[in-house]
């Protein structure tokens, strides 16, 4: 990882995250971890989202495992607008109210995740993904969620509100082959109109879906879940963890082309 003042480690619960050299990070869960727990990285925490430090064209690129092919919740890394945060400056964190989601990573979620959003493809596993949605006020979109989440409890309304809210959304995403708990390699290039995802050199996703500017960038490892399918519904939680798990990355560059 490059020695600049951008990166900012975030603990939370038992989540650690530890230097192991100068280009080389690892981002630990331990073990017994019940209640919500994240470690990771990000250049964005102080900033307002007009304030997002990236705008294509970017291109991210590092080596990255996991200890274990299929870890308990989520990890990844790459670009996101940090959609669902509701800061109130603590702790030097800017000031922000949760926005509509918009995402390119390399991003992965462990059953009962179910994030249905790219026709053909499961919504747990490992992915190349890319995610747009339309750009609403934060203080219409927070009664909008609410009343939707709402509506999606009433029987015989479930399936065709989710349905509904999920055409809103535009996505591409393509399930990884290359197991989490070993060395690889990702590339990803983030352009106005476009993006392409690469794994130990080779194309795995190229994309004309391409979120808009600005977003910031964030590596992490968390034990929760998110469900939003007709079938499963709306909802999050926490996974328990019955043996210590990690993330680790090195040789982090982030660059304008």
């Amino acid at each position: 990882m490059r020695d600049s003042p951008r990166w900012e480690p975030l603990e939370i619960g038992s989540g650690r995250v530890r230097s192991l050299n100068a280009d080389h990070v690892r981002f630990t869960l331990p073990a017994h971890s019940r209640s919500y727990s994240d470690a990771q990285i990000d250049d964005y925490r102080r900033l307002s989202r007009r304030s997002f430090p990236w705008n294509p064209p970017v291109q991210m690129r590092l080596e990255a495992r996991a200890s274990m092919p299929h870890p308990q919740g989520t990890l990844g890394f790459g670009f996101w607008n940090d959609p669902f945060s509701l800061s109130l400056g603590q702790g030097g964190a800017a000031r922000r109210l949760p926005s509509s989601p918009q995402a390119i990573w390399f991003f992965y979620g462990s059953p009962p995740h179910d994030l249905a959003l790219a026709s053909g493809v499961p919504g747990y596993g490992w992915k190349a993904a890319v995610l747009r949605t339309p750009r609403i006020p934060s203080l219409v979109l927070a009664p909008l969620a609410l009343g939707t989440i709402a509506l999606a409890q009433i029987p015989g309304l479930k399936r065709p509100v989710i349905r509904t809210a999920l055409q809103f959304a535009q996505a591409e995403e393509s399930l990884i082959s290359s197991p989490l708990d070993g060395w690889h390699r990702y590339e990803l290039d983030w352009f106005e109109n476009e993006a392409r995802f690469s794994v130990d050199g080779q194309t795995i996703l190229q994309t004309t879906v391409s979120p808009p500017a600005p977003l910031g960038f964030v590596t992490w490892i968390d034990n929760q879940y998110a469900v939003a399918s007709p079938e499963g519904g709306f909802r999050f939680g926490v996974l328990p963890l019955a043996e210590e798990q990690w993330l680790e990355i090195r040789d982090l560059e982030v660059i304008d082309l």
